[in-house]
This record gives C-alpha cells, structure tokens and sequence, in this order.
C-alpha cells in the first residue's frame, strides 16, 4: 500500500494481492491528512472485492463532495450501476483523471 502525492491528487493504491479491509484501515488512518485534497483511490484487479465493501467508502465521497474536492474510486472490475451516480469509479487511472479534471471544471464554472 503507497501513498503518492501528484500535482492535483493524492493517490492510495492497494498492493497487488491482499484484504481489502487492511487497505481501507490503512486509507482511514491517512485520509485526515491529506484531506483538504483531491483523492484517487486504485484498487488492484487482483484485490478481493465485493460491493458492499466499496460502499464502505460512500462515507469519504460525501465529506469530499462537501468540501469541494473530488474522489475518485479506480476498481476495473465494478458494475458501476449497482452504486449512486454521484460515486465516481471508473475502470483506469486516465479516466479517474479526467472525471477530476471534468470535476474541477464544474466547480470552477459554479456548478
């Protein structure tokens, strides 16, 4: 599990092989540091993941989409319909990008 600090995000991402409820401990211990930042969150294919452990992260969407932030779930093999519409997960890094960039402008527009 690594912690990267990019331009306009911090990035946690997951070990290749692992629990997934050790990955979220590690993620809570650290999100209150970091955040007052845009977060993107890898979750490796080989990661063992069911959808109600995802909706343990809905907690940390609605902090972030109160303080005018942006967070982005990557998880390539999700059905993205089975969770809110305003839960951003996405299949690659590039999207995960983008959905901040797309963010960043709608706030910036006033949306």
């Amino acid at each position: 599990m690594k912690i990267e600090t990019k331009d306009d995000y911090v990035l946690f991402s997951s070990n290749e092989e692992g629990d997934f409820h050790d990955f979220l401990d590690f993620f809570s211990t650290n999100h209150s540091k970091v955040a007052e930042n845009n977060i993107i969150i890898y979750l490796s294919s080989k990661l063992k993941v069911q959808n109600s452990d995802l909706s343990l992260f809905l907690k940390y969407v609605d902090f972030h989409q109160e303080n005018g932030t942006t967070f982005v779930l990557i998880s390539p093999n999700v059905d993205v319909d089975s969770f809110p519409e305003y839960f951003n997960i996405v299949p690659t890094l590039q999207e995960a990008e983008d959905v901040l960039e797309m963010e960043n402008i709608q706030r910036d527009l006033g949306f």
